[in-house]
């Protein structure tokens, strides 16, 4: 496992101050390099614990990239200062989304994969507010673009979100009819989100509905796995389904 430095990344402020990105931890491949998968934190956690769990995964071809959020202060909190990918202020499908916050951290994630060699299968993966982080990287490869206009620099090959939910929802429609591109992008792309009913901190019906907006929004390759009794945590049998789903559609 090797450690890359922090930086500033791309533009994360509150007011005029840029929130700085944290220790980045690289889990490289213990086989044929085949696939780079970025993987998102939820928040209050850093990159270190979750590059330790994914080292341990049966999947030698892969490279895990795990950085760190930005502490900053985080509203549902109450402004108390925390790792997290962008503010949130409650877990609820009407709740304000922080887009300025979440498009810094998407162009973190993309300047992350673009670096990588050509022929290299990329995704991005996370858990909680990391796998929210990581359906709006994925919307953003789909519509091509950030919400500002810019191009969206790789191609995504497939998607986790692991305890999570799809933020800014209802611009779905917008950003996947934006394009003759994006429909075609949407249904190729793999998606695999999973959710314990027993989650208590983020409600089972917000995974579920995330995963229904998806697909009727043309997502038609989203697998959806519940797990009756499991909290917000993960279990052996969800990374035995993130194994079988990796290396099922990224050709291992």
């Amino acid at each position: 496992m090797s450690y890359g430095s922090s930086s500033i990344g791309s533009g994360l402020k509150s007011g005029s101050r840029p929130f700085e990105f944290g220790r980045t931890h690289v889990v490289r491949p213990k086989g044929r390099h085949l696939a780079t998968i970025v993987w998102l934190h939820g928040l209050g956690d850093n990159g270190a614990s979750w590059s330790s769990l994914l080292e341990t995964l049966p999947l030698p071809n892969i490279k895990w990239i795990c950085p760190t959020a930005p502490t900053r202060p985080v509203s549902v909190f109450g402004g108390f200062p925390s790792t997290a990918w962008f503010d949130v202020r409650d877990l609820s499908e009407d709740a304000p989304d922080d887009v300025e916050g979440m498009e810094a951290a998407a162009a973190h994630v993309a300047n992350l994969l673009s670096t990588e060699p050509a022929d290299i299968k990329l995704g991005v993966g996370g858990f909680s507010m990391g796998a929210a982080m990581a359906l709006y990287s994925a919307t953003c490869f789909v519509h091509g673009k950030y919400s500002n206009g810019n191009s969206y620099p790789v191609n995504l090959s497939v998607a986790i979100g692991l305890s999570g939910w799809l933020p800014c929802a209802r611009s779905l429609k917008e950003k996947v009819g934006s394009s003759p591109e994006a429909p075609t992008r949407a249904s190729s792309l793999p998606v695999l989100l999973c959710h314990g009913k027993a989650d208590d901190v983020i409600q089972y019906k917000h995974g579920e509905k995330s995963a229904e907006v998806l697909k009727s929004h043309g997502f038609s390759k989203l697998t959806f796995k519940s797990y009756s009794s499991m909290g917000h945590y993960t279990v052996p049998e969800e990374m035995e389904e993130v194994c079988k789903f990796l290396t099922s559609n990224l050709g291992l």
